[in-house]
């Protein structure tokens, strides 16, 4: 960690101050990809940020639920201090709160080292890594979640209950026009958002981001979820990216388009001389992605919930495969070459962390192309036959359990955010396991 030079400060300071900007707004994720952060007054800005913010470790070991879950470092050390250093090359205008910029934090270790549980520091380190291959990524976040409204009994429902209103616009599936108005906003945010549409479910919506390298993929893609569920607060509603939130319908995506460009730019993913179209690098990418999905599916479905998503006939993936166009693959391929040439990893849901879903891919793909890796043949037809391919983990307990094993991401992610991130999560389980649930009480309590 350096500290930030005064006169870069009190430059950014004035230029924000005239453009009538008086707070910056100080965010990072904690492991489950909630932001977390501070307010600085800007007439204060080159004093407070010049050695970094203080910030307690044990935010990264802090559940929903807001109880700090003991994981070595955390409460056991007497809950030490993390040093937040902006990253000043992301500080942008808040648009709907006039006044406010907001600036994506790095943090460290009061000594200078990099806090290694972090989530934007484990895709920094699996970037770093990548582009030793000669080549860099190419990220595409594409999310989905539900807006709920309050019923007349102040309980949560989905917002603008109709049916059939997949894919489609205006006020039929969005009788308030609040993605219309969203989608303008955050495009002033700089998201570099693409498009917006309502998803299958009523209440359900799906925005692309455009691609670009990991971290700004996964900064954007960050910044887009604490948005959405700002502005629909704004509303008067609820944006909620769990995973499965209803019974009666499927759950919500965290679809990732990936590609890479070699040295020159140029598309490594495309060989008009293949039958296929694609490249041995494309091949082997995808190789990575399927070798280590049980591992993966832990970053990319990271909640109990997560895993109510999957099942045969879902549109969510179940089988450890890939297709050529075919959205019944865990990875497919869209159909498109030359610069366009990519993959779409399917797997992850909208629960994910952006920065450790990004770095899981990247860390499988690293891996691949650098062994050189060839997949099996891709899937013909509609999926979910499990004689055809192996089962993705049915369970959190499994994936974390498929993490730990995989001593090559362990390795590429760092033992130290692995530690932690699985410690939480097993806490996560045991919690659940004592929790009696709505289920249980309407099978169980009326005839037993």
């Amino acid at each position: 960690m350096l500290p930030i030079e005064l006169p870069a400060l009190e430059e950014l300071a004035r230029a924000l101050a005239g453009r009538g900007v008086d707070v910056v707004r100080l965010g990072y994720s904690d492991l489950t990809g909630v932001e977390r952060g501070r307010d600085i007054l800007v007439s204060r800005l080159a004093r407070t940020l010049g050695d970094g913010v203080p910030f307690c470790r044990a935010i990264y070991h802090t559940s929903p639920m807001g109880d700090v879950v003991p994981i070595h470092g955390g409460i056991d050390a007497g809950l030490p201090d993390v040093v937040a250093t902006p990253d000043l090359a992301t500080v942008v205008e808040v648009p709907w709160e006039p006044g406010v910029a907001h600036c994506i934090v790095d943090v460290y270790n009061p000594d200078g080292s990099e806090a290694g549980e972090s989530p934007r520091n484990v895709l920094k380190r699996v970037e770093k890594r990548f582009n030793k291959l000669g080549y860099r990524s190419q990220v595409g976040p594409e999310l989905e979640f539900f807006l709920l409204e309050k019923d007349a009994g102040g309980a949560w429902r989905r917002y603008g209950e109709a049916t059939g209103n997949v894919y489609s616009a205006g006020l039929k599936g969005d009788p308030e026009n609040i993605m219309l108005r969203s989608l303008r906003l955050l495009d002033n945010y700089g998201l570099e958002v693409v498009a917006a549409n309502h998803e299958f479910a009523s209440g359900q919506f799906e925005i692309n981001l455009w691609h670009s390298d990991a971290v700004d993929a996964a900064d954007r893609a960050f910044r887009f979820k604490s948005a959405v569920k700002e502005l629909a607060r704004r509303e008067g509603k609820r944006a909620t990216f769990m995973a499965k939130p209803f019974n009666d319908e499927g759950g919500s995506g965290f679809h990732l388009h990936f590609s890479m460009v070699d040295a020159e730019g140029l598309p490594a993913f495309d060989d008009p001389s293949s039958p296929d179209g694609l490249s041995w690098v494309a091949k082997s990418a995808i190789a990575g992605v399927l070798a280590h999905a049980p591992a993966i599916a832990a970053l990319c479905n990271p909640t109990i919930n997560s895993y109510k998503r999957f099942g045969p006939d879902t549109l969510a993936p179940w089988l450890v495969d890939w297709g050529l166009d075919n959205r019944s693959a865990m990875v497919r391929v869209p159909p498109e070459r030359g610069r366009a040439a990519r993959l779409e990893l399917r797997l992850g849901d909208a629960s994910a962390n952006p920065y450790l879903a990004i770095a899981a891919l990247l860390g499988a793909a690293y891996l691949g192309v650098r062994d050189k890796a060839s997949p099996p043949d891709p899937l013909e037809g509609y999926g979910y036959d499990p004689a055809r391919s192996a089962i993705l983990p049915k369970s959190l307990a499994d994936s974390l359990d498929a993490l730990e094993a995989d001593a090559e991401m362990v390795e590429l992610l760092g033992r130290d955010f692995v530690d932690t991130f699985l410690a939480y999560k097993r806490n996560e389980l045991e919690r659940f396991a004592h929790f009696i649930t709505d289920w249980e009480f309407r099978e169980y309590s009326y005839h037993i």
